[in-house]
């Protein structure tokens, strides 16, 4: 009995996930809850695990990107394939005749019945909101004999691109053509197969077939699907050094091209002279390449940008990249955002920082930022205005009695944007220790779906990369967001005399729906109120 296993929900707003790697090989004996593969979404990165015990079949492949409930591979179990060896173990013995000549035998072959099966193949569900995808291209041709679980096609939707594989080995029979749109559950093609009756055949036939097999297997050139096909990291390589894949051998699995393959093409189209110091089958380039001139040996190399050269680079976006433009591009349609602004002196701050900042790491561990004082700051300032705080789900005000404080981290990937729970009752020690801990799992692609879900309110600082002054865009579904900025010395009255002061400017983004502009202009100065007085954080006035 075959168990499939699918792609799991792993969040309201994720649609789709990426197969980043198998943790099992295909045929491995797997147990029920061993992590078999990493799937990975444009929030987080999680762990599929065995839903049985058994043996493991593979169906998507490293680098697919899957919709929610796409099958992932196929968990078959022992006592299915033990049952098979016992019954065909029973039966040998009594179908041994006694010795007849090979003529015999072959004539005893050719006369058992055959019958013939054809198994429609259509286009699956992949996910709720797709009614109907684009055959963009045949990976096989019709007439082909394909293997079970390879990949015959490749379909569109509006949202990714997928594969569509054989449900079984045999013949295969294209209906639709390139280019067609087809509904979900429309036939793409069938599979047909022919199969023999072989109960009455002699033992003599075994070893007969077994040799044809294996010289048949022997003559046919060992190539599948993923042969020459780049994974993720070495198509990024390529793309970025311009070297075609077409021009390299992969020695990964299958045939596929790895990172070290890509990385060794770079190497040889920057360099020509080092391929006389490598191997033929470390280069990773064809034998017919290699045969050929010193001057056909090498990739092409990248044109180099000069004067009067115009050159494109193209890149496929990553899944967090579109799932981000999307939500960007849904926020300014969705909402009546508005910016207002304000400056903040922030020589107290600096002058505890300055004071305090090496007994304070001696004591807690942690360095003392910026960021835990605007996070106390705002905490505050939500206890007085809370639309501040608050979201829209459909007709209704939701307000939260606690403060759930989002940071903007720019991460390798891109843009996330984790949670530090309850900041409210936390302290500066606390915060900054919350920080410090999120932002090195972004950077290390760790972070785990539940720590950026939710918040209540966002902080951004684009201080950090030189930005003076901008109009940060809401998280979604919340309705507000602070943006902090680069400090800068300026000029500034004080008591009637003018004074050089550490100045940053703070935007505040909200939603006019549900925020009005006095709520947030009064938000906005109670931040700055409490920044330029820290006292007024230990004391709550």
């Amino acid at each position: 009995m075959s168990l499939t296993i699918k792609v799991p929900p792993v969040g309201e707003s994720i649609t789709e996930v990426t197969l980043a790697s198998w943790k099992k090989k295909d045929g491995d004996q797997v147990q029920m809850d061993e992590v078999i593969a990493e799937l990975e979404s444009d929030k987080a990165t999680f762990e599929l695990t065995a839903e049985k015990a058994g043996i493991l079949k593979i169906v998507a492949k490293e680098g697919d990107t899957l919709p929610i409930g796409a099958v992932v591979a196929s968990i078959e179990e022992n006592g299915g394939t033990a049952a098979v060896d016992s019954s065909t173990k029973e039966a040998a013995p009594a179908s041994q005749p006694s010795p007849q000549p090979a003529t015999a035998t072959a004539s005893a072959t050719s006369s058992q019945p055959a019958t013939k099966s054809s198994l429609e193949v259509k286009v699956p569900t992949v996910g709720e909101s797709i009614t109907e995808v684009t055959l963009s291209r045949w990976i096989k041709k019709d007439g082909d004999t394909v293997a079970m679980d390879e990949a015959i096609a490749e379909l569109e939707s509006d949202k990714a691109t997928f594969e569509l594989t054989a449900e079984k080995a045999g013949i295969l029979k294209t209906l639709a053509k390139e280019g067609d749109t087809l509904p979900i559950g429309a036939v793409v093609c069938t599979i047909e197969t022919v199969a023999v009756d072989s109960s009455s055949s002699s033992k003599e036939s075994a070893p007969a077939t077994a040799s044809t097999t294996a010289t048949t297997t022997s003559s046919q050139p060992a190539t599948s699907y993923a042969s020459g096909v780049p994974s993720p990291a070495a198509a990024k390589i390529l793309a970025e050094t311009g070297v075609p894949s077409k021009l390299i051998t992969g020695t990964g699995k299958a045939g596929r091209i790895t990172k070290e393959d890509a990385l060794l093409a770079e190497r040889i189209s920057e360099n020509p002279q080092v391929s006389k110091d490598v191997k033929k089958s470390d280069v990773g380039v064809p034998t017919s390449e290699v045969a050929a001139p010193k001057a056909e040996v090498t990739a092409p190399k990248p044109e180099v940008a000069g004067s009067g050269s115009r050159t494109d680079r193209r890149e496929k976006m990553s899944s967090l990249r579109k799932t981000v433009a999307k939500r960007l591009v849904a926020v300014k349609n969705e909402t009546a955002m508005l910016t207002t602004f304000n400056e903040v002196d922030m020589s107290p701050i600096m002058e505890i920082r300055s004071k305090y900042k090496d007994k304070f790491k001696e004591k807690h561990g942690v360095g003392l930022g910026f960021m835990s004082f605007f996070t106390k700051a705002v905490c505050e300032a939500l206890k007085d205005w809370p639309a501040v705080g608050a979201r829209i789900e459909g007709e209704e005000v939701v307000y939260s009695n606690f403060a759930d404080i989002s940071i903007a981290v720019s991460a390798p990937k891109g843009l996330v944007v984790p949670v530090i729970r309850n900041a409210e009752s936390m302290s500066l020690a606390e915060i900054e220790k919350a920080v410090a801990a999120l932002a090195l799992k972004a950077r290390d692609n760790k972070l785990t779906l539940e720590e950026m879900t939710g918040g209540t309110f966002t902080i951004t600082n684009g201080g950090v990369f030189g930005s003076m002054m901008s109009t940060p865009i809401l998280n979604s579904p919340q309705s507000a967001i602070l943006g902090m900025h680069n400090i800068i010395e300026r000029p500034v009255a004080v008591n009637g005399q003018v004074v050089i002061r550490p100045m940053m400017y703070l935007a505040l983004s909200y939603d006019h729906r549900i925020v009005d502009g006095r709520e947030s202009v009064s938000f906005l100065v109670r931040v700055k109120q409490l920044l330029e007085d820290p006292a007024r954080l230990l004391l709550g006035v």
